[in-house]
C-alpha cells in the first residue's frame, strides 16, 4: 500500500535554501560595506531572517486595532482604553512566561511590571513618558501567537502628531528596516494619507508594484446599518465596493469586513454569558423586543428578565449590543452550549476568514515575506550607495531572485485578485490554490482530500500541468497571462519533483540499494 503524500510545498528543501542564500548574501554584504553606516541597516535585515514575523495592525484612532489584536490572540492583553500605553507601538510576543520590556529611544531596555486582572493585561509606562518610548515588548504564552508577532500600533492622525509619529517612524524605511514585514489596516473609509502609508510600506517590503504583505480590514462591521442584524451582509456589500476602487486594489488585493468587538467577545464567551443569554432568550418576544431597542435600556437596572444588570452591562462590554440581538437570535434556533455559539459568533464576525487570509498570505509563507523584503533591502542599498566589489552581490541577488519560484507564485497570487489578473478567467480558481491560497500543502493545492496516496497526488499534478500548458497554448493569450500559466506549471511541477525526491530517498535508504558503505 503506497503512503499518502507528505509532501510540503511550504516547507520545500528550496526553501531553506534560498533563505541560507540571502543570509550569506547578507553577510558578505556587510563585509562589502564595512564602516559605512548602511551595514548596521543590512545587520538588523539578517537578524530579522531568524525572527517571527511579524505582523502589524495599523489604522486611524479608533479603528479597532487593539480589540481585533486581542480577538486574533483569544486573549485580553492589548489595552483597549486611552491610556499612555496606547500611544506607543507594543509588540506581541509568544513567550513562556509573562514579561513586560521597555525599549527607550537611547537604546536602553528595563523590565515592566505584570499586572493581570480578570479583564487581562495592564501596561503601565512606569512614568517614562511616552515620547522616550521606542516600543513595547510582550511575552505572553498564547498559541495565537505562535505563528507571528503581532504589533499594536497607535493610530495614523492620532489627535497627538507625536502618537502618529511614532507609528510612521517605526514603519520608516529610510535607513531603518521597517518596523514589520507585513500590515493588517483597519479602516472604516480610506484616505489619501492611508493610502500613501500602505503604498510607501509595500514598496519597501513587497514584491515591486504588487501588493504581497497587505490586507485591509473594513473594522467594526457591525456598526454598519446602524447594528441591525443584516448588518454584517452590508458590511460584505460596502468591502466589495471597497475591494472594487482602483486606488485601493493598487495597495491591497482584498477587503474582509470584521466585527472585531464580536469576534472577541466569542473568543473569549464564557458558560456563565451563555447561560445569561440563553435566559435572557426565554423572554416574551414583545418584552425582549423593548429591552434590544438600545444598550441603556438593556442595562436599566429593572427589566423583564431574571439576570441582574451587573451581568447585563458585562455582556455590553463583551459583545456590545449586536452581539447580543445575533447570539439571541442564534440561540433561539440553534446552538445549546456556549462552544457551539461562540464558533457561530467567531464565523459570522469575520475573524475567521481573516485569520485564513493572514495564514494564505503571511504565516505559511513568513519565511517567504522576509526573503523578499531582504532583498529589497539589499537591492536599495546597492542602488542608493554603489560601492566597491558590489557587482558580485548584484550577480548573486539576481540568481536568488531566479532560483526562488516561491517569490514568483506570491507575486502571482497578490495580482491574481485584481479585475485585470494575468490567470486566465476560467482557470483562475484552481490557479489560484495551486499557487497556495487556500493553503500551502499539496493536497489542498490540487484540490484532494488530506492523507492522499501519491498516485493520486501524482496523477493530479500531471493532469494540472496538462489543462495549464493547453491553456498557455492559446496564440491569443498576452504575454502576462502566459507568463502566470509558466508560473502554475511550475509550481505543478515543483510538487511532482518532490514526489520524485521523496520516493529516491527511501530507496536510498533500503537495504541492498547501495550508496557508502556497500561492498
Amino acid at each position: 500500500m503506497t503512503a499518502a503524500s507528505t509532501v510540503n510545498p511550504a516547507t520545500r528543501p528550496d526553501d531553506a535554501a534560498a533563505a541560507a542564500d540571502v543570509r550569506a548574501l547578507l553577510d558578505r554584504a556587510v563585509e562589502v560595506y564595512g564602516d559605512d553606516p548602511v551595514a548596521h541597516r543590512l545587520r538588523d535585515q539578517r537578524r530579522r531572517l531568524d525572527d517571527p514575523l511579524r505582523v502589524a495592525l495599523v489604522g486611524r484612532v479608533k479603528a479597532g486595532k487593539s480589540t481585533l489584536l486581542n480577538a486574533l490572540v483569544g486573549a485580553r492583553i492589548a489595552p483597549t482604553d486611552a491610556g499612555e500605553c496606547t500611544k506607543v507601538v507594543t509588540l506581541y510576543r509568544n513567550g513562556a512566561t509573562p514579561r513586560v520590556l521597555l525599549h527607550d529611544t537611547a537604546g536602553a531596555v528595563r523590565t515592566l511590571p505584570v499586572r493581570r486582572s480578570a479583564d487581562g493585561l495592564h501596561l503601565d509606562l512606569a512614568g517614562t513618558p511616552a515620547e522616550q518610548v521606542a516600543f513595547l515588548a510582550v511575552d505572553w504564552p498564547a498559541t495565537g501567537l505562535v505563528p507571528a508577532t503581532l504589533i499594536d500600533t497607535p493610530g495614523l492622525a492620532s489627535l497627538t502628531a507625536a502618537a502618529s509619529a511614532r507609528t510612521e517612524s517605526f514603519f520608516d524605511s529610510g535607513e531603518h528596516v521597517p518596523g514589520a514585514d507585513a500590515v493588517v489596516f483597519l479602516t472604516r473609509q480610506m484616505q489619501a494619507e492611508d493610502l500613501a502609508f500602505l503604498a510607501a510600506f509595500q514598496a519597501a517590503t513587497g514584491a515591486g508594484d504588487v501588493h504581497t504583505t497587505t490586507i485591509t480590514v473594513l473594522s467594526r462591521a457591525d456598526e454598519i446599518a446602524s447594528g441591525r442584524l443584516d448588518a454584517l451582509r452590508a458590511a460584505d456589500a460596502v468591502a466589495q465596493r471597497m475591494a472594487g476602487d482602483p486606488a485601493v486594489r493598487a495597495v491591497s488585493d482584498t477587503v474582509v469586513p470584521v466585527a472585531g468587538l464580536l469576534a472577541l467577545g466569542a473568543r473569549t464567551l464564557r458558560q456563565g454569558d451563555f447561560v445569561a443569554l440563553r435566559t435572557i432568550a426565554r423572554a416574551q418576544p414583545d418584552d425582549l423586543r423593548t429591552l434590544l431597542l438600545s444598550a441603556d435600556r438593556f442595562c436599566r437596572p429593572e427589566v423583564p428578565v431574571p439576570v441582574s444588570r451587573e451581568v447585563r452591562v458585562a455582556l455590553v462590554e463583551r459583545l456590545g449590543l449586536f452581539g447580543i440581538r445575533l447570539s439571541i437570535t442564534l440561540i433561539r434556533s440553534g446552538p445549546t452550549d456556549a462552544q457551539s455559539l461562540a464558533d457561530e459568533l467567531q464565523r459570522r464576525s469575520g475573524l475567521a476568514e481573516l485569520q485564513r487570509l493572514i495564514a494564505v498570505h503571511f504565516t505559511r509563507r513568513g519565511g517567504v515575506l522576509k526573503v523578499e523584503t531582504a532583498l529589497r533591502t539589499l537591492e536599495t542599498v546597492l542602488r542608493e550607495r554603489p560601492t566597491a566589489g558590489d557587482a558580485d552581490l548584484w550577480r548573486e541577488l539576481e540568481r536568488i531572485r531566479l532560483a526562488s519560484h516561491d517569490l514568483d507564485e506570491l507575486a502571482l497570487l497578490a495580482r491574481s485578485r485584481a479585475p485585470d489578473g494575468p490567470l486566465p478567467g476560467a482557470l483562475r480558481a484552481e490557479g489560484e490554490r495551486l499557487l497556495g491560497a487556500e493553503g500551502p500543502e499539496t493536497t489542498v493545492r490540487l484540490g484532494l482530500p488530506a492523507g492522499a496516496p501519491d498516485e493520486a497526488v501524482r496523477a493530479a499534478a500531471a493532469d494540472a500541468i496538462d489543462r495549464w500548458r493547453a491553456a498557455g497554448a492559446d496564440p491569443l493569450a498576452p504575454r502576462a497571462t502566459l507568463d502566470a500559466i509558466d508560473v502554475v506549471v511550475r509550481a505543478c511541477e515543483q510538487i511532482l519533483g518532490g514526489l520524485d525526491g521523496q520516493a529516491s530517498a527511501v530507496l536510498a535508504a533500503q537495504p541492498g540499494a547501495g550508496g557508502a558503505g556497500e561492498e
